[in-house]
């Protein structure tokens, strides 16, 4: 397909956006070894009610948002063996299709007649990766800045205060002449976790990145500061176990349902009374 990349998404339900084929049938085949097999899986796709704009370099108009949820187990199909004429068809690694290897492309999608989807390419779990040491090393930074690294995690219900509390320590830290970092839950999901939801998964790598983000600022030797409602004990567990002893400071912020819900800030209980939106703790 040419002119469009093609990235398929991970594991998780993903929201593609539509683009119009550039070119098809595809180009005449070209030689390519046998491959032993490949896998097809089934789809459903709901529309979303937004629409996007489709970008500009193409000169399409706007195309609509699905909502793509591939089946938890797919088939195995044999390489040859092609595909039933108008079955979803996705190419791993881009490039344009080539006839002899549809057995071998996941992800893309034939929408209508001249749409395609959009999707990430997905690579396998790397096995051959190694952990490379830096001659400055934690010690090294802590005696330049004169302090210890550690995170300081802050957890209750949403309204309860934890932004203000860690905006309020890092602002005394800060003024105490020592470096501090404020990884805020809210901020995170504008950028770091903004593919994330609310679901128990979700919110599992959700708190599995912050995890890892606040144990590199404490590597670096910073007083970092993690405000999140992060629920489930196991996954404030998982955090605690990336740093060494005393450098994980847990504070839980008990406060009661009807206190944050009469204080709701962000109008964030209003709307769950109302049934708009779900998920929240």
């Amino acid at each position: 397909m040419e002119g469009l990349p093609c990235r398929h998404p991970a594991a998780s339900t993903a929201a593609q956006r539509g683009a119009r084929l550039a070119r098809w049938p595809p180009p005449p085949p070209r030689p390519r070894g046998p491959r032993a097999a490949s896998r097809a899986a089934s789809c459903a796709a709901t529309p979303v009610v937004a629409r996007s704009r489709s970008p500009a370099n193409l000169g399409l108009p706007p195309t609509p948002r699905l909502r793509i949820a591939p089946s938890p187990a797919p088939a195995r199909v044999a390489a040859g063996q092609g595909r039933p004429r108008g079955a979803p068809l996705v190419e791993c690694a881009g490039g344009r299709p080539r006839e002899e290897e549809r057995s071998a492309h996941v992800g893309v999608s034939l929408v209508g007649e001249d749409k395609v989807l959009q999707m990430s390419s997905t690579v396998p779990k790397a096995s051959n990766i190694f952990w490379h040491d830096c001659a400055v090393g934690q010690v090294d930074r802590q005696k330049l800045l004169k302090q210890k690294g550690c995170v300081v995690w802050i957890t209750g219900l949403s309204g309860s205060g934890k932004s203000t509390l860690a905006c309020t320590l890092g602002r005394e830290i800060h003024a105490r002449g020592k470096l501090a970092y404020v990884l805020d839950g809210d901020n995170l999901r504008h950028g770091l976790n903004k593919d994330l939801g609310f679901k128990a998964e979700d919110r599992a790598e959700n708190i599995r990145r912050v995890g890892e983000v606040a144990k590199l600022f404490a590597d670096a030797g910073l007083v970092c500061i993690a405000s999140l409602i992060s629920p489930y004990r196991r996954d404030r567990e998982s955090c605690r176990a990336l740093l060494s002893d005393g450098t994980f400071i847990e504070v839980f912020l008990n406060m009661p349902l009807e206190l944050c819900e009469s204080r709701d800030p962000k109008g964030l209980y209003k709307l769950a009374r109302a049934g708009k939106i779900k998920g929240i703790l």
